[in-house]
């Protein structure tokens, strides 16, 4: 502990912009994926927003000191080549999905936080370094933990839906006030993995730009970049995107009670297993999806395809948007001598 300290108070100036930003992306990532974990139970009125945005906060501040770092370790030290990756492309990745975070809350649209921080890495390391920055194999694990999660999501929330409706299909009505209630501990499990998950990703790429700087020999994560990082990710939750929790609550299907306790004991079930493995996911994209399975459990009509089509469009466009973004970026980074 006392180490980290001394690290905190001997950081140089040079650090400081990272820092800015990846703790900038690490709030809005809370911000905009507070939506994906409190918009069911808000919707189907187990709670309060702001009692429902408090409780979620806590526990995505303690979420990233139980469950390790395999998550940055994947995203800061698999996907690109330490020895060439730079100080700039780290900063250019991280002003690109900091931007496309914030156009898409602005129109309401749950995408990828971690897509975005992907295609920005990749996007700025290949512009300033070339292909051959790229660790394959380690791309490879990033994008198959992307794009294997939601389907997965769809999958399990449907299987989770009909075991419960199995279950409770003889139970009194009162049941509901059951699942209102229990909302509340699978709310906590959901924050909890979403707060191992995702604010490891700024672990990562803080880590990786302190490596790049020279701040640091070779990648370990510091506590203290675990706690700021923590601290970030449970500010965002704290202050809701409003917006994005309306386009999850309501725009799929009417939410009710036992909704809610699916969807977020299925989200929660695969993000942590994710986490533990190392698979950076998204949050958006696994409680999308296991809205959309839960739904269909009931009746296929039940959902309304056409916004889920809006959102797929949404998550296919992410990484190639983010990716031009920060080689653009990267590229006046790079004439301005920076």
């Amino acid at each position: 502990m006392t180490e980290s300290v001394i690290w905190v108070t001997e950081i140089p100036l040079s650090i400081v912009p990272l820092l800015a930003l990846a703790l900038s992306f690490d709030f809005l990532n809370g911000f905009h994926d507070s939506s994906n974990i409190v918009a069911t139970m808000i919707a189907s009125r187990a709670l309060s927003g702001r009692q429902a945005l408090a409780i979620v906060a806590i526990a995505e501040f303690i979420g990233p000191f139980l469950f390790g770092v395999a998550v940055a370790t994947t995203l800061g030290n698999e996907v690109l080549n330490l020895k060439v990756i730079t100080l700039s492309a780290t900063l250019a990745a991280l002003g690109a999905a900091v931007a496309w975070n914030i156009f898409t809350w602005w129109l309401g649209i749950p995408s990828s936080s971690s897509h975005a921080l992907v295609g920005g890495l990749i996007g700025a390391a290949v512009v300033e370094s070339g292909l051959e920055v790229v660790k394959l194999a380690g791309l490879g694990k990033v994008l198959l933990a992307l794009v294997i999660s939601p389907p997965l999501g769809f999958f399990v929330g449907y299987r989770v839906m009909k075991l419960v409706l199995y279950l409770a299909r003889d139970a009194h009505p009162n049941i509901n006030y059951f699942f209102k209630r229990i909302q509340i501990v699978t709310a906590i499990t959901l924050a909890l993995s979403h707060g191992t998950n995702d604010a490891q990703k700024t672990m990562g790429v803080i880590t990786m730009g302190l490596v790049a700087a020279g701040f640091l020999p070779s990648f370990q994560v510091p506590l203290w970049v675990i706690g700021i990082s923590a601290t970030a990710i449970a500010l965002g939750t704290w202050f809701g995107g409003w917006r994005l929790i309306r386009t999850l609550g309501g725009k799929f299907y009417k939410i009710r009670p036992i909704h809610g306790f699916t969807t977020q004991i299925t989200s929660a079930t695969v993000i942590l297993g994710a986490a533990l493995l190392g698979g950076p996911v998204s949050t958006t994209q696994v409680v999308s999806s296991a809205i959309m399975g839960i739904g269909s459990a009931e009746r296929v009509s039940k959902v309304r395809w056409g916004v889920a089509g809006q959102i797929v469009t949404a998550w296919l466009t992410t990484i190639p948007a983010a990716a031009v973004m920060a080689a653009g970026i990267a590229l006046v980074l790079k004439q301005a001598g920076f």
